[in-house]
């Protein structure tokens, strides 16, 4: 006893020497040593949970925050009383009454609020904000799709409104956006993408009542040439994009010719009623625009290429999509001097003649991509890795002419990438050897590649200790060996995709969980992988938000008992095809910050089952089940968890026996 006593006196004498070394330092020096834990959300609680001073200091310093549940709110607004930030879209279900205790609780500290995955609130409750909030320059109502006028006006309320998202809200008009135009002088950002009832109207009164305008996004508005007269002169304009707005021709540009000297970023995307001819008026923005997106719009020719040449400052090009000619590619590479960014994904037309020319003359490119341009060979990834020696980002998935040796380049030369996609692609081992130094790499994906096995993984592992995601879906030849290497060499990983490598087993998920950042997991179709290999990954990465084991048959409930205790950062989880039972899917109910479940063909899943687990799991947003279950399951609890904010989709697929790798990729190929 007197052992006992001694020792908690000790201890407690330790704790006052703790303290008061902190009580030296002021509250300022403590925030910006709160400011390095920023990896772990687990940090900050640990360092609250020290004392009753730390906790005060933890809650004083937070400003930024995440709910889980709308029902948490008031509790989490009282403990954070300095919140600047408020981000829901974790909590479906906000209405009217969350939204008025917010404005309550916050007044003028909130700047910030983001509503786009919220539902079920309305123009009362933005009212509330908008009046009690002054200081609210920032909201974000994207996919608020039964929002009306009445709400627009609601938030004209916000006079000091910065920056506001609408994407999706349907329902507002000419007549809302006129509100929030006379009301929002302020307004740098507005984004009014997929808003089908806005107009030329309203894009108009925008352009003319809101001055500060940077950014305005009108993607697929039904949008005439009568409004854009209007968002040329806005003197501060620097981003527009005009994606989709196919009543966007070459006339509308025209004004182009002679205003809008600010813009440095425009998106033409899918605008297909823009030729050369509407692009040559460019020349108007010549001296600024910097960025220029015209993906799925007219051919790449010579003419097209000649818009493009009083440009002198252009910097980023992006072309997917587009048909290109030799012709067309040639010309880019004499008159945009400039380029550092350069996207041809998916364009018809891509050849090592019209190609080679282009980069040899870009030696400063940074970014690279060349997706599915299947008729290159060995002859451009030569020249892009003898020209484009700093590049960091090079996308070539589906590039199925260029030979394995020319992969081998890639390291010899480009030691500044940080980012490859070689996803199908006839990559081997001596490839991945000469990759792997590239010291910097942080993403690498690799999918579908049949030629590489351990070896080359190996040399990954080795070295290019900064990789963070990795994908191998479906290649074969690996196994725990190449795994593990991953797993020890790089131990920031954060992303893992291991699907489809059938001879994948425990091991490897084993030394994964040694990577304590992991966030993502997707090892479906991997049969040898057992509930022991998942508990490992429960108890090392407890940072675990996305994980995929379907058609992993060994996984049973003793694998959900250490996900459920250990793994409370997981979000989405995919069951399909495993042994879980109404046991295993129950115990799951305790993740509080779980979202999203997929369920599909579990043997052992009654009816009884299913539904407890559904209500006793407060906080799915989405859940994905068999189409039989739809007639055995309640009418009732579907009513109550649309009222709580959950979607329920209904699969009707059967059971398919799975292809060889091979016949996958041939029938990948066809599609």
């Amino acid at each position: 006893m007197i052992c006992f006593e001694l020792k908690n006196m000790k201890k407690q004498k330790q704790n006052e020497i703790f303290n008061n070394h902190f009580d030296l330092l002021s509250e300022e020096i403590i925030f910006i040593i709160l400011d390095f834990l920023q990896q772990n959300p687990l940090d900050k609680k640990a360092f609250s949970s020290v004392c009753k001073s730390f906790y005060a200091i933890e809650a004083n310093h937070r400003k930024n925050l995440k709910p889980l549940r709308s029902e948490h709110i008031p509790a989490i607004l009282k403990r954070y009383p300095h919140v600047t930030h408020l981000d829901l879209t974790l909590c479906p279900r906000i209405t009217d009454g969350s939204l008025t205790n917010i404005s309550n609780a916050c007044k003028s500290s909130l700047r910030s609020i983001d509503l786009s995955r919220s539902k079920f609130f309305s123009g009362t409750g933005l009212l509330s904000l908008a009046l009690n909030c002054k200081n609210l320059v920032e909201i974000d109502l994207s996919n608020a799709t039964e929002l009306r006028d009445s709400a627009a006006a609601a938030v004209a309320e916000a006079k000091n409104l910065e920056r506001l998202w609408l994407g999706r809200c349907k329902l507002i008009t000419d007549i809302g956006i006129g509100c929030i135009a006379v009301g929002c002088r302020k307004l740098r950002l507005i984004s009014l993408k997929w808003c089908l009832g806005i107009g030329d109207l309203g894009v108009e009164l925008i352009a003319v009542k809101c001055k500060e305008i940077r950014c305005l996004d009108l993607s697929y508005l039904p949008i005439t040439d009568k409004c854009l007269p209007s968002i040329l002169k806005l003197q501060n304009l620097e981003d527009l994009v005009l994606e989709g707005c196919f009543g966007i021709d070459d006339d509308s540009l025209a004004p182009l010719k002679y205003g809008c000297k600010s813009l440095k970023k425009l998106d033409m995307s899918s605008c297909q009623n823009i030729s050369y001819v509407g692009l040559s008026s460019l020349s108007g923005a010549g001296e600024t625009l910097q960025e220029l997106t015209l993906a799925y719009v007219s051919p790449v020719t010579l003419a097209f290429a000649n818009c493009l040449k009083k440009l002198p400052m252009l910097q980023t090009l992006k072309l997917d999509g587009c048909l290109v000619t030799s012709a067309g590619l040639k010309a880019i590479g004499n008159w945009c001097v400039s380029l550092r960014e350069l996207s041809l994904s998916k364009c018809s037309g891509v050849t090592d003649e019209s190609l080679s020319p282009l980069v040899t003359k870009h030696r400063d490119l940074r970014k690279l991509d060349i997706t599915c341009c299947r008729k290159i060979t060995y002859v451009s990834i030569a020249d892009i890795t003898n020209s484009c020696t700093v590049l960091t980002s090079l996308r070539m998935e589906s590039c199925t002419l260029v030979p394995r040796e020319a992969f081998v380049l890639i390291g010899q030369r480009c030691h500044s990438l940080e980012e490859i996609d070689l996803t199908d692609n006839e990559v081997d081992d001596e490839g991945l050897k000469s990759i792997s130094r590239c010291s910097k790499l942080s993403s690498l994906k690799l999918g579908i590649c049949l030629n590489i096995t351990d070896k080359g993984v190996v040399d990954i592992g080795m070295r290019c200790s900064k990789l963070t995601e990795l994908d191998l879906y479906r290649c074969t030849g690996i196994t725990d060996l190449g795994t593990s290497a991953i797993a020890y060499g790089c131990p920031g990983l954060e992303m893992i995709n291991i699907s489809y490598c059938k001879d994948i087993t425990d091991s490897s998920l084993r030394s994964l969980s040694k990577c304590s950042r992991l966030n993502t997991l997707e090892s479906r179709g991997c049969p040898l992988i057992t509930s022991l290999g998942l508990a490992a990954i429960a108890v090392g990465c407890k940072q675990l938000t996305k994980l995929d084991i379907k058609k992993c048959s060994n996984i049973d409930d003793t694998g959900m008992i250490p996900l459920a205790h250990f793994s409370q950062n997981l979000r989405q989880i995919n069951l399909s095809y495993t042994s879980v039972t109404d046991v295993g899917l129950l115990s799951l109910a305790s993740i509080s910050c779980l979202q999203s479940l997929t369920i599909l063909h579990l043997n052992g899943l009654t009816p009884g089952g299913l539904a407890a687990s559904l209500l006793v799991c407060g906080g799915l947003t989405k859940v994905k089940l068999q189409a039989c279950f739809k007639s055995l399951l309640p009418q009732a609890l579907f009513e109550h968890l649309e009222a709580r904010g959950c979607v329920i989709q209904w699969r009707d697929k059967v059971l398919q026996a799975e292809l060889d790798p091979q016949c996958w990729k041939l029938q990948l190929e066809d599609i």
